[in-house]
């Protein structure tokens, strides 16, 4: 959890004078709230802060989707998958299954890492077909008779 949000629920924790099992945000009857309550208010924050065409969009529908794009963050910034599914509580199947498709923008880092340390001392690597980057070939020289 990031200490700012710890740090806010803990001082709702200590102005509401909360004891372990009491609700943050209890239904009428003191019970939890239903789902219906949960998806009304998340449709109106989001009808109150995105612009009409992000709001038709798929971005954030569902509370559930914040943990999507958390998680695709995450594994898009390079964090390991093993850390990234821990953190989950996923096992890094489940979570490749679902997420390797998500991954994106590493190529040119990833190929850089690869192709580095064969990289000939003093000789630029440029980029070459399909992106990759390499040394320039050598130009072809004409054929001695």
């Amino acid at each position: 959890m990031h200490p700012a949000l710890a740090s806010i629920l803990h001082t709702l924790v200590v102005q509401d004078q909360l004891t372990a099992g009491d609700l943050f945000f209890p239904g009428e009857k003191g019970g939890l709230l239903a789902g219906s309550v949960y998806r009304g208010a998340w449709d109106k924050a989001r009808m109150a802060v995105l612009t009409e065409r992000e709001y038709s969009s798929p971005v954030g529908k569902r509370v559930y989707d914040l943990r999507h794009t958390c998680l695709t963050t995450w594994l898009n910034h390079g964090i390991p998958p093993a850390q990234v599914a821990e953190w989950a509580g996923n096992s890094v199947p489940v979570l490749l299954s679902t997420y390797a498709r998500c991954i994106t923008g590493q190529t040119v880092e990833l190929q850089q890492r690869i192709e580095g340390p064969q990289k000939l001392p003093g000789v630029p690597l440029a980029p070459g077909p399909g992106g990759s980057l390499s040394p320039p070939l050598p130009r072809a020289q004409g054929r001695a008779r």
